[in-house]
């Protein structure tokens, strides 16, 4: 295991409380990863976030592509979004990492942050942009940054691109997995933990395929019906941080404990909330043949070897939720247009090769879907590296 290129412990002078910043490597002097807010946040976490960003960008490259890699990073916050101190706590943490955003750190959001809310933040902290460090790479740099500002402008059914674009991700990983498997889709249920935009826009792209969505959690529970929920109501009737208006509900929803979302008879699971979500005890209620991780570190690892020893798959965070990430720089560096139908066709044709790619390593190699993963990227990064130059 490498030792990240920076690692950093900031404590907040007015509140106390703590927030990291950890750089695992630059690529092209640069850096990508979003930055986190949530009661809890380690700086273990964090590192282990930028360590997946490095791979993630990684599983990405296209010798072809317009875009070329950027290094690992991710930022990191211990406090609740909904606490009053938040805003001024978040403010205060960008004032303090401004040096490292302007020169090498690209971020944006992450759990517990809207992108509104960052670019707020930003802007109070005396930032340009959140992403300013990349600006140097680009060709046209006005015209890659209109072009990212509009593709945020598009909305899908009212619901913004840039919320959807990761969801298509997660959902294609799915619909993947199930087609080498020869699984029908009409025949596959799902249970997701989060209705946030990752969990919320998965939700809404596989209820679209045919597969049926049979239990949601958020932070006051889990509802369930398992002759389907209706993935469109339960969206639209959540608030910003994913909590679902029970008036919502319809007479065949039941309302279950938090943790009920695990235990689901479904086929696919999606945890698509917190990190350290399935761990070594927990993993024994789970009766689904897939696991899909749309959050980031959503399964421990002695919580995985468990689940493989008895045939459960779990598609791995670098792989699944990595989209969200990639469309940001297609849609920068010039790989695709602010289109919806584009960015859509685009993220489904490179999340399916790189799924298939993974699980046909996996099958080759005897292991599980994310030490695949991790050998690809590690394939690939010294070819990067190579070709683009990266500090260690």
């Amino acid at each position: 295991m490498t030792i990240p290129l920076l690692s950093l412990t900031w404590t907040d002078h007015v509140t106390g409380r703590q927030g990291f910043l950890v750089v695992d490597r630059l690529v092209r002097g640069v850096s990508s990863g979003g930055l986190r807010m949530r009661p809890g946040c380690t700086l273990d976490e964090v590192t282990g976030l930028a360590r997946g960003m490095s791979m993630k960008e990684a599983l990405h490259y296209d010798p072809e592509a317009r875009y070329v890699p950027l290094g690992g990073a991710k930022g990191g916050i211990d406090c609740d979004p909904r606490d009053p101190e938040a805003y001024g706590l978040l403010v205060r943490y960008l004032r303090i990492m401004r040096p490292y955003i302007e020169s090498f750190w690209t971020t944006g959001e992450d759990l517990g942050l809207t992108k509104d809310v960052v670019d707020r933040a930003a802007a109070e902290a005396g930032l340009l942009s959140s992403i300013q460090a990349v600006y140097p790479l680009l060709d046209d740099e006005a015209g890659a940054r209109r072009r990212l500002a509009d593709a945020f402008a598009v909305e899908v059914d009212g619901i913004g691109l840039d919320e959807l674009v990761g969801g298509c991700g997660v959902a294609e990983s799915v619909l993947t997995a199930l087609d080498r498997a020869g699984v029908p889709y009409w025949r596959t249920r799902v249970a997701v933990q989060g209705l946030g935009t990752m969990g919320g826009a998965t939700a809404r792209f596989l209820a679209r395929a045919g597969l049926t969505v049979v239990a949601v959690a958020d932070i006051k529970g889990t509802i369930a019906n398992p002759a389907g929920l209706d993935v469109d109501a339960l969206l639209a009737a959540r608030d910003a941080y994913g909590t679902v208006d029970r008036a919502a509900l319809r007479p065949g929803d039941r309302e279950l404990p938090g943790d009920a979302w695990l235990a689901t008879e479904a086929e696919v699971l999606v945890p698509a909330a917190v990190s350290y979500a399935i761990d070594g005890t927990n993993q024994e209620r789970i009766t689904a043949r897939w696991i899909a991780e749309a959050a980031n570190m959503p399964v421990r690892p002695e919580a995985e070897d468990l689940l493989a020893a008895r045939g459960v798959t779990v598609l791995p965070d670098v792989v699944v939720n990595s989209a969200t990430n990639a469309w940001w720089w297609w849609t920068l560096f010039g790989d695709i247009d602010a289109d919806a139908d584009e960015a859509f066709a685009h993220t489904r044709r490179s999340m399916r090769a790189l799924i298939d790619l993974t699980l046909t390593r996996a099958e080759a190699d005897g292991t599980t879907p994310r030490a695949a993963a991790h050998a690809i990227a590690a394939e690939r990064l010294p070819v990067i590296a190579e070709r683009f130059g990266r500090h260690r």
